[in-house]
């Protein structure tokens, strides 16, 4: 097995020129110079000094592994440089999100992982759940944060907060204000996002657990497509209630009641599992202090 004195023992050689000098820069003897030669010439099978001359000239293979262990030497001192030292390292974070909370708590989330790592490189990725979930699966995004409606052994799911839905639509469309049946609410248009969004899926699920009969569709893998179709009067769609409440009180839309409600969606952050890493389960945990859908654009 090659050694870090081997290859200390070789890189020194090459900078000063002679097994003496190495020795001298080592605190070593000449003598166990040579024997750490001869071991590194043993397990890489190469001839790293041309012996037949008076002064032992290295090889051109020799020169090429003195390349090797500069880099090896090189990396070994920034290890032992990062355990002495309490700064940060710099670190990437490849981030999937979803429309709702690049809304509302991103800029807070944001805020507090710069806070807990000042040298952190974010990328983010704003997408569909499905859409998200498969680019983790791809190793092509550390952390996702969506609604709870995937599920693998390898992908571990942090529980971070639920986001309270209503039926929401342009009081141009709605006059009613009673509770209505989900017969009664399927009279509308449906808008709704398509089945590669978490909270989509959700919606639809529900909406066949309760035997809806949809007449008429219109799906949107945008939310604020959606959110601008109901406020034109195209349909009624459900919507984050505390988020777009502000919508309510201008009177661009209205509270649609239903019989029965619309089930609260859970929002996890999922990362894999199958390299665990502190970094992440730390990423998790500041999107489970941070995550709240009540208000837009949050700071």
């Amino acid at each position: 097995m090659i050694t870090l004195k081997q290859l200390e023992a070789l890189y020194w050689i090459g900078q000063l020129g002679t097994f003496e000098r190495a020795a001298s820069k080592l605190n070593t003897t000449q003598s166990a110079v040579s024997k750490r030669i001869q071991e590194l010439e043993l397990v890489t099978r190469v001839p790293l000094f041309d012996r037949g001359q008076r002064n032992a000239r290295m090889t051109e293979k020799g020169e090429q592994l003195l390349i090797l262990a500069e880099e090896m030497l090189a990396l070994q001192q920034r290890v032992v440089t990062l355990s002495q030292r309490d700064e940060m390292p710099v670190r990437q974070l490849r981030l999937g999100i979803t429309e709702l909370t690049a809304l509302t708590w991103l800029p807070r989330f944001i805020t507090d992982l710069r806070a807990s790592y000042p040298k952190l490189a974010i990328e983010t990725e704003v997408d569909m759940s499905r859409n998200l979930y498969d680019r983790l699966q791809e190793d092509k995004l550390d952390v996702i944060i969506i609604p709870e409606a995937f599920s693998d052994p390898h992908v571990t799911a942090v529980h971070l907060a639920r986001s309270r839905n209503v039926w929401m639509g342009s009081p141009k469309l709605v006059s009613t204000r009673r509770t209505l049946s989900i017969e009664e609410l399927t009279e509308y248009t449906i808008l709704t996002q398509g089945n590669r969004s978490g909270s989509g899926l959700w919606v639809g699920k529900w909406l066949k657990s309760e035997a809806a009969i949809v007449r008429r569709h219109i799906s949107s893998d945008s939310l604020i497509a959606l959110l601008g179709m109901t406020v034109a009067g195209l349909g009624v769609t459900y919507l984050p209630l505390q988020c777009f409440e502000p919508l309510v009180a201008e009177g661009k839309l209205v509270i649609i009641p239903t019989d029965p409600e619309l089930p609260d969606i859970p929002y996890v952050a999922m990362y894999r599992n199958d390299r665990p890493s502190a970094f992440t389960t730390n990423v998790a945990e500041l999107a489970r202090t941070a995550c709240d859908f009540s208000r837009q654009l949050q700071s």
